[in-house]
């Protein structure tokens, strides 16, 4: 990180000066504090969706002043009003890169899960079937938005042999061992294990690539009617212009036609168009597609300044970076 974005954020400053505005960007998206930089809820911005309840995951917020039983009672309440069994998402409302959300089976684990958190928590439906980030983009002056990237979020595994364990596994394997350190951690109770012959043994089920998934180019999925779904699902939240969506679809073919897909998360200003992050393209592609995406963050805010926007203050900004610094964050 310290390699890669310093170019970056020298091309934002040189762009804010040009714009007159270092803070423009927070005008990106109006209708999330900060344009949806960090310390956005989760459940705020689904929510900000208007009529297209269907392909939002259904989810609830547990909040943090109850007690254990009391927040068991209402994940309870949810899974069974909306007829789910496990497994379950939950995550923090507020977080950031995947930290402290977990895939949870039984209620055993969703009670420890609950036991280990202090803030309020998304209980959110798990989605079956493949992961994908879609960026979105649309200028305040355009009818009609775009598709920018699409990555498609694969889950990293070891295949068994009969005769390593599973440490040595990770260690062997190039993708792997990139992030033996997460994995070591996360799986510390069963690096001793045999993995048998032929078996897959799954490291990241998340899609999120600082929790292990390999993210990959998938822009050979882009379809006309995929676009418009998109287009019309973003053009139903007030003042969302920019950014990128997680989204689980059962059947590809059916995504490509607009249909069966259903949003888990929606990421502002500062989420990234993940394609650039597929082992085919090169340092210098990834940094033209940051430059790029930056360009077009301030063209959007230029025009909705010119529609009467008021970008965020120096210190508003600076009290968020304090309060996403000072926030303890947990892992599962």
């Amino acid at each position: 990180m310290a390699a890669f974005y310093p170019p970056v954020v020298i091309y934002a400053i040189l762009l804010g000066l040009r714009y007159r505005c270092l803070t423009l960007f927070t005008l990106a998206n109006p209708g999330m504090a900060h344009a949806g930089i960090a310390m956005m809820s989760k459940s705020d911005i689904l929510n900000g969706f208007q009529k297209r309840e269907q392909h939002v995951a259904v989810f609830t917020v547990i909040s943090s002043e109850l007690s254990l039983d009391e927040r068991q009672a209402q994940l309870n309440h949810f899974m069974q009003s909306r007829q789910l069994d496990y497994p379950v998402v939950l995550k923090p409302d507020y977080g950031e890169r995947g930290v402290g959300a977990g895939i949870i089976r039984t209620q055993e684990e969703a009670r420890e899960y609950l036991l280990g958190s202090s803030e309020a928590i998304i209980a959110q439906e798990y989605v079956a079937g493949e992961e994908f980030g879609v960026f979105y983009m649309r200028r305040p002056s355009e009818d009609r938005g775009r598709v920018w990237s699409i990555t498609a979020k694969c889950p990293t595994v070891v295949v068994g042999d009969g005769a390593r364990c599973l440490e040595r596994l990770i260690l062997d394997d190039e993708r792997a061992v990139c992030m033996a350190g997460f994995f070591l951690k996360k799986f510390a109770n069963r690096l001793e294990e045999i993995v048998p012959k032929g078996e897959l043994f799954l490291l990241a089920e998340l899609g999120t690539h600082s929790r292990g998934a390999l993210l990959l180019d998938a822009g050979e999925q882009w379809s006309e009617e995929m676009e418009r779904a998109i287009d019309e699902m973003s053009r139903s939240y007030a003042g969302f212009f920019l950014g990128r969506y997680d989204i689980r679809v059962e059947n590809v073919n059916t995504f490509k036609k607009g249909e069966g897909f259903k949003v888990l998360e929606l990421n502002g200003v500062l989420s990234e168009p993940t394609h650039m992050y597929d082992p085919k393209h090169s340092l210098l592609y990834a940094w033209r597609t940051m430059f790029r995406l930056w360009s077009e963050i301030f063209k959007i805010g230029a025009e909705n300044r010119d529609l009467g926007g008021k970008p965020s203050s120096f210190n508003e900004l600076f009290e968020l970076v304090r309060e996403f610094k000072s926030q303890e964050k947990y892992e599962v």
